[in-house]
């Protein structure tokens, strides 16, 4: 079996600082281990709106990340960009609605399970609102929980932005 790198997930509601807290782990891992930084951007600009939301990313990281797009084969671009550098996945949602009955979380987590290099994954928390009022609502929702439970069990870290604060759920901080 190969013996993989650090893997993190990120997650939180709108605007909560997950897209932040995520940059700020993939560069400490970019230092740490004297990588590049490789942003997989799951968004396809189908709007002025997202337009300005992907502008509004691109401007915050700066300069010195290589951006791969890709919308539905994430775990394709997982592994044609191991061992180029720590890589950051923004975000598991919208992969999610791209390939949605296509999407494959279990191959997604075994792609996940044997990279070398370190991933960071930016994700939603959809699970704490009111249930959709129709049924494939519902299954998006659901399916949503169920990887972001998958991908947590195999992370090394898992972190919650509420308010601009990252909350460490992950392992367990023991500063005794």
């Amino acid at each position: 079996m190969t013996q993989r790198n650090f893997i993190a997930l990120v997650t939180g509601g709108a605007r909560s600082g997950k897209s932040a807290q995520a940059e700020n782990l993939a560069r400490a891992q970019a230092k740490l281990h004297d990588l590049p930084l490789i942003y997989i951007a799951t968004a396809e600009p189908r709007d002025g709106e997202m337009e300005d939301r992907i502008r509004l990313h691109q401007d915050r990281r700066g300069a010195g990340w290589l951006t791969v797009e890709e919308a539905k084969d994430l775990a394709g671009a997982l592994r044609r960009t191991d061992g180029q550098g720590v890589r950051l996945v923004d975000c598991l949602t919208l992969w999610l609605a791209n390939a949605f009955e296509d999407a494959d979380v279990a191959d997604l987590c075994a792609t996940l399970s044997q990279q070398a290099d370190p991933v960071i994954l930016v994700t939603n928390e959809l699970g704490m609102g009111i249930v959709p009022a129709d049924a494939a609502t519902r299954r998006f929702r659901d399916l949503h929980g169920w990887m972001n439970q998958a991908v947590a069990g195999i992370a090394d870290e898992v972190w919650m932005a509420v308010c601009g604060l990252p909350l460490r759920l992950k392992p367990e901080r023991n500063d005794s």
